[in-house]
């Protein structure tokens, strides 16, 4: 990790619409705080409001990607596009909440081919609502969640079973849960009533998306492992 000096720190770019009220993004500058000091390494992080996003943005400056709660965003599009560049570049990638939930129909649409795939919280009435209302809401609740041992999820977490908070309202439609893990997109984690709750990307560096919001632990004064896991990515993968 000598390559990552203070004149070349690593870059984060955080996917979403900034809003202080937002207890996720309170918390998510903290995260990224508490695994800069836990990695020794010099990281920094810039906010892409979605709307800002279009084809002249300058993503190969980042050397890595969030694509965080509060959704839905401004435009569908700007983020879509952002998760786009991070799965098909190799650079690693954390979704969470609502970064899951783009993550998810950024692959149904440009790697399934499924043109038609909608978020169902803006497009409700679509013939394939990949992502439709869980059907018991997880606003504010905390629940165990079962990891696929040997996922790089498993591995920051170093157990196979956790615990953590949501406050989400969506989730993958079951409709068509089986195709859509049918190839490169795993499932590795699990509730406790067996419903979906993490995915990851074969064949790709670090692609990890929760439904559960894990930089919440930060602002309990508890670095959150898949942040920790992300910084050590970018630090690997950085040229």
């Amino acid at each position: 990790m000598d390559h990552v000096s203070p004149e070349n720190p690593i870059r984060i770019a955080l996917i979403g619409d900034y809003d202080p009220q937002v207890t996720a993004h309170q918390a998510i500058p903290i995260a990224l705080g508490m695994a800069a000091e836990h990695s020794g390494l010099d990281v920094q992080f810039q906010w892409l409001a979605t709307d800002q996003i279009n084809a002249d943005t300058p993503f190969n400056t980042f050397d890595g990607f969030w694509c965080v709660p509060a959704s839905p965003y401004r435009d569908t599009d700007g983020a879509l596009r952002a998760i786009r560049f991070a799965r098909e570049h190799q650079r690693p990638f954390l979704g969470t909440c609502g970064g899951f939930q783009h993550a998810v129909l950024e692959y149904a649409r440009n790697v399934l081919g499924w043109a038609d795939a909608e978020h169902g919280e803006t497009s409700p009435d679509a013939e394939r609502a990949l992502l439709t209302p869980l059907t018991c809401s997880l606003v504010e609740a905390v629940d165990s969640i079962h990891l696929v041992e040997g996922s790089l999820i498993a591995k920051a977490y170093e157990k196979s079973e956790i615990h953590e908070g949501y406050r989400c309202r969506y989730g993958v439609n079951p409709q068509f849960e089986q195709e859509l893990l049918n190839q490169q997109l795993n499932a590795v984690g699990h509730d406790s009533n067996g419903d979906l709750r993490a995915v990851e990307l074969k064949g790709h560096p670090f692609f990890v998306a929760t439904l559960f919001q894990p930089e919440r632990a930060a602002l309990k004064g508890t670095l959150p492992p898949l942040v920790r896991a992300l910084i050590e990515a970018c630090a690997r993968q950085k040229p």
